[in-house]
């Protein structure tokens, strides 16, 4: 009875909570009217007529107002000037309150901050879109709208960091550049002034033939470019799909994961029949399929950038679905990438962002790691982090020389299983 009770003081609860943000909503929109008071336009008349719907369902017991809050914000984000944004903002953070798992309701967040030029809000709305909606073919607007907004940042971060150590004043702070990286939480088109603007005076500065203006001006280049007409399939990236940490998860996610070794002492146990039994199998390097032994099948491709240039190393030719490429530091990383990939290898490759998973602050961010790990146990250490797939397994990594002592260690801290007859080490 205790129980049944506590049910219904949660529900009373939750339903005031939600009444209450559906009348701060209807508010925030009568405030907007009446600061417009006299505003024309279709786009206006239209997004008035949303209004005065939400205001009529919140007003009625028998409607449910969450449809009409989403118009109201569609209409805001058509009209798309500052208040407007501004109201399309405060309708989604309400709409995703009322609602955590509304797909609409994130999507909507997700465009208000984005249309204010919150970037990197904007793209953590839009993960969470994708991650409640997975069909990537219907989602593909909103993955090409965040691989805009970090290509833009990733813009952002190197114009800055090219003058970092400059005693003269810039324009996005009083003493460096530093101000640069703050650019993509400003409305688009300030930040598109204020970044020609920089890249002006540091073109008077230090000439248009100094390399690091040369490169500015290259990033300012690219970066108008993405904001007129947002991201394209780069033909230096083969052709594929640029994907960060959530395309990855998405791609991974409720799939059977296996990273079969290319020893020659697995392939001799013919275990290829087997690996067609897991949804996505991982193989490293120089990839090593062996029909008949440890089978054909690539379904990821992850390899690591080795020696003084690996830019010159071959090519990936052979096909993959998914391919991934570690490498430090992000400017030879680059151009390894560019020249190596071939058009039509791979469906989606790896972007910037998971070049040094296991280092990165934004991912696992741990130290302690020897630069070079093997690609297998980075990769890992990469799915285990996702913790998206709940059978990840190794296959041949028991074998000598496979893992370097400390990576094996971690590996049978944190297995589950190790059959030796399949050469199967489980980590779920």
């Amino acid at each position: 009875m205790t129980k049944v009770l506590t049910g219904l003081f949660r529900a009373r609860r939750n339903d005031a909570a939600r009444s209450d943000l559906f009348t701060r909503s209807v508010r925030q929109c009568a405030e907007y009217l009446a600061a417009h008071d006299g505003a024309s336009g279709h786009r206006q008349a239209r997004l008035a007529a949303a209004i005065g719907a939400l205001t009529a369902a919140h007003g009625s017991p028998a409607d449910d107002p969450f449809d009409a809050l989403l118009g109201v914000g569609r209409r805001a984000l058509e009209v798309g000037d500052a208040d407007a944004l501004q109201l399309a903002l405060d309708l989604g953070e309400s709409a995703t309150a009322i609602r955590r798992r509304s797909r609409a309701a994130w999507l909507l967040l997700g465009r208000a901050l984005d249309g204010l030029g919150r970037a990197d809000e904007a793209v953590a709305a839009y993960e969470t879109h994708l991650e409640l909606h997975p069909d990537h073919d219907a989602s593909r607007t909103t993955v090409a709208r965040i691989g805009t907004l970090r290509e833009q940042r990733a813009c952002l971060d190197e114009a800055a960091g090219l003058f970092a150590t400059d005693d003269a004043a810039g324009l996005f702070a009083t003493d460096d550049a530093a101000g640069l990286r703050d650019a993509q939480a400003r409305p688009a088109q300030r930040t598109l002034d204020d970044f020609a603007a920089y890249t002006r005076s540091r073109v008077a500065e230090h000439g248009a033939g100094d390399p690091a203006v040369r490169r500015l001006v290259e990033l300012y280049g690219r970066y108008r470019r993405l904001a007129d007409e947002g991201r394209v399939p780069d033909p230096l990236l083969g052709g594929g799909e640029p994907i960060g940490v959530g395309g990855l998860r998405r791609l991974v996610a409720g799939r059977t994961v296996c990273l079969v070794s290319g020893a020659a002492e697995a392939a001799a146990r013919s275990l290829g029949t087997g690996l067609d039994a897991y949804d996505l199998v991982v193989r490293c390097d120089s990839l090593r399929a062996r029909a008949g032994g440890t089978g054909e099948r690539v379904d990821l491709h992850a390899v690591s950038l080795r020696g003084d240039a690996p830019w010159e190393a071959p090519a990936w030719t052979e096909h993959v679905g998914i391919r991934v490429v570690y490498g430090d530091p992000q400017a030879e990383w680059r151009r390894s990438v560019r020249r190596r990939l071939v058009p039509g290898a791979q469906d989606h490759v790896g972007d910037a962002t998971l070049r040094r998973p296991l280092s990165d602050p934004a991912l696992m961010g741990e130290g302690g790691w020897a630069g070079d790990t093997t690609t297998a146990f980075t990769t890992l250490r990469l799915l285990d982090f996702l913790d998206v797939s709940h059978r990840l397994d190794l296959i041949g990594f028991g074998l000598p020389g496979q893992l370097r002592p400390k990576e094996k260690e971690w590996v049978m801290a944190h297995a589950t299983n190790v059959d030796e007859s399949t050469m199967r080490i489980a980590l779920r």
